[in-house]
């Protein structure tokens, strides 16, 4: 299965929560496995679920209303402790793109080393994917990565992100840094040759 990413069109789901730490997305007594399966069922833990393991109903991602491939968040997403555990829960429920006027460093760089994509828009953007998304939850968002653009269909505004050139090029091909070694093994191998 590629893990590529360039254009994704999709339905949201909306967590209107700002400074979400990575404690609150993936719980720390959930860390001890060391594959990165399985994770996506406890993503959120503690807010989704009461003690005796039932859902809670008032929270988001258990309201089947909303799904979709973007997870549109407040400001300051995936703060706190640098656990990589965070980014692969999220992937593992489905996301391929998180929507916010921030992120922490090391979140935003954990997300695209696991082909998720974090895209940083402005406060209004996103406050405007919230109420449209909370009005209609077939409200469609739409990313080319390409060009680096998010667009909101329905109303027609649409915003420029940026990414770090090299992870785009790992996310267009679906490549991690080995595979992106690999891909360039000749232009390697020549400059070896030229430079021995």
């Amino acid at each position: 299965m590629s893990k590529a990413i360039n254009k994704i069109t999709s339905t949201a789901v909306p967590l209107n929560e700002e400074n979400v730490d990575t404690d609150q997305i993936i719980p720390a007594r959930f860390l001890k496995a060391t594959s990165r399966d399985g994770f996506g069922e406890n993503l959120f833990r503690d807010w989704r679920y009461n003690s005796d393991g039932s859902p809670k109903k008032d929270f988001i991602l258990n309201d089947p209303t909303f799904k979709g491939k973007f997870l549109v968040a407040g400001k300051n997403f995936g703060c706190g402790s640098s656990r990589e555990h965070a980014a692969w829960a999220i992937k593992d429920a489905g996301f391929d793109v998180v929507v916010s006027s921030f992120f922490a460093d090391i979140f935003k760089s954990n997300a695209l080393n696991n082909f998720l994509l974090p895209v940083t828009v402005s406060e209004d953007f996103v406050q405007e994917a919230f109420a449209l998304v909370q009005k209609d939850p077939s409200t469609l968002i739409e990313v080319d990565l390409e060009k680096q653009t998010i667009t909101l269909p329905s109303s027609g505004r649409q915003e420029k992100f940026e990414i770090n050139h090299y992870k785009k090029t790992c996310l267009l091909n679906g490549y991690d840094d080995i595979d992106y070694l690999l891909s360039i093994r000749g232009e390697i191998e020549t400059f070896e040759q030229t430079h021995s």
